[in-house]
C-alpha cells in the first residue's frame, strides 16, 4: 500500500533545517565512503610492498635488494631502505657536524624512526574524518528527528486533530532522519576499525623491516626473525 509519508515527503515538505540536515548527512556519507575506498586501496598496495620487502633479503647485495622493491616512490619499504643507506653514508663520510658525534647505531635508528613516523602520519590521514562522522552522524540525525517531531506536533495542535493516524504519520516520518544518521555512522565506524587494523599490520611489517635494516647497516647482517634469538644473518646469495 502506498503511503504519503516517506523520504521523498520529508524532502518536499521539510523546511530549511530539515533539508540542511539531510544534505549534511549526504555529504558526510560521501566523504566517509571516499576515505574508506581510497584508504582500502592504499592498504592493498602497501601489503604488496610488504611481500616485496621479504624478497629484499634474498638478494646478492643491497643494490639488488632495492631493485626488487620496485620504483614506486610511495613504497615505504623502499623509502626506508634508501633513507637508511643515506644516513649510514652521511655518518661515515662527514665528521664536522654535531650529530656526527652520535654513535652510528643511534644515528641510523633516528633516521629510520623519522621515516616511519612520516609514513605513519600519511597512513593515518583521513581516519579523523571517519571518526568524526561515526561519532556525530547519529546526533545530527537525532537533531533532525527532534526538529521534525516539534513541527509535526505544532501542525497537529494547530489542526486540532490528534487521532493516531494523524500523529503516527508525521512523527514516523521525522524518525527517518535518525535512521539516516545511523546509516551514515555505521559504515564509517566499521570502516574506521577495519582501516586501523590494516594500518597496524602494515606498520608492524615496516617496523620489522626497519629493525633488520638497522642491524644490516650497523653490523652488515640481518637479525633473524625466528629461531635463535639475537642471531644475525647476512643477505643471502641469490634466492
Amino acid at each position: 500500500m502506498d503511503s504519503q509519508f516517506g523520504l521523498a515527503s520529508v524532502w518536499t515538505q521539510g523546511d530549511f533545517v530539515t533539508k540542511s540536515v539531510a544534505v549534511l548527512l549526504l555529504l558526510m556519507s560521501l566523504a566517509s565512503w571516499m576515505v574508506i575506498v581510497l584508504k582500502a586501496l592504499d592498504i592493498v598496495k602497501y601489503k604488496k610492498h610488504a611481500k616485496q620487502a621479504e624478497d629484499f633479503w634474498h638478494s646478492e647485495d643491497f643494490a639488488a635488494g632495492v631493485t626488487k622493491l620496485g620504483n614506486d616512490p610511495t613504497n615505504p619499504f623502499r623509502h626506508l631502505a634508501l633513507e637508511g643507506r643515506e644516513a649510514t653514508a652521511h655518518h661515515r663520510n662527514t665528521k664536522v657536524h654535531l650529530h656526527d658525534s652520535l654513535d652510528v647505531s643511534d644515528w641510523v635508528t633516528r633516521s629510520l624512526r623519522n621515516t616511519i613516523d612520516e609514513f605513519t602520519a600519511r597512513l593515518q590521514s583521513g581516519l579523523a574524518i571517519l571518526a568524526s562522522v561515526g561519532s556525530t552522524a547519529p546526533f545530527i540525525g537525532l537533531f533532525g528527528t527532534v526538529w521534525g517531531i516539534y513541527h509535526a506536533l505544532l501542525a497537529i495542535g494547530t489542526s486540532g486533530q490528534s487521532t493516531i493516524d494523524k500523529v503516527a504519520g508525521p512523527i514516523g516520518e521525522a524518525l527517518i532522519m535518525t535512521a539516516l544518521g545511523l546509516a551514515v555512522a555505521i559504515p564509517a565506524v566499521l570502516g574506521y576499525n577495519a582501516l586501523v587494523r590494516g594500518n597496524k599490520s602494515i606498520l608492524g611489517s615496516l617496523n620489522s623491516f626497519a629493525h633488520d635494516l638497522h642491524a644490516y647497516f650497523v653490523t652488515g647482517a640481518r637479525v633473524n626473525a625466528g629461531g635463535e634469538q639475537g642471531k644475525v644473518l647476512p643477505m643471502k646469495k641469490g634466492s
